[in-house]
């Protein structure tokens, strides 16, 4: 009987520690605002320069409803300044993206705003 207890200690060790290391990834990730106070506005290309990203923080998007929206696209889409059909469009003017492990790419799709700088590239850790 001693043995099934010491299973179920450990086992109940193993899961306080599964979730102090999610409640540490929580912890740890951060929440930016693409265009600190301008927002999500043209030239907002070099925002993200000398800022350190990881995956799990989240990206805020600050903008007037109408005026501008925000698609997450692939490499391809990014240069092109063109978002791949059936791409997901986010137009509510606060909206919110969470970034993943390596490349993250986001533009806007109103013509002509990506290429004026509307749009921005992330490198998630």
């Amino acid at each position: 009987m001693a043995q099934g207890r010491g299973s179920a200690v450990g086992v109940g060790a193993a899961m306080a520690c599964l979730l102090l290391l999610q409640y540490t990834d929580m912890v740890r990730a951060a929440v930016f605002t693409v265009g600190d106070d301008h927002g999500w506005t043209f030239n907002v290309e070099s925002w993200p320069n000398q800022k350190l990203f990881r995956a799990g923080d989240t990206l805020v998007f600050n903008y007037s409803p109408g005026s501008h929206n925000v698609v997450g696209v692939n490499s391809v889409g990014y240069n092109q300044c063109m978002a791949p059909r059936g791409s997901k469009v986010l137009e509510s003017g606060k909206d919110q993206m969470k970034l993943v492990k390596g490349q993250n790419f986001f533009i806007c799709t109103v013509p002509g705003h990506c290429q004026a700088g509307m749009r921005i590239a992330i490198n998630a850790a």
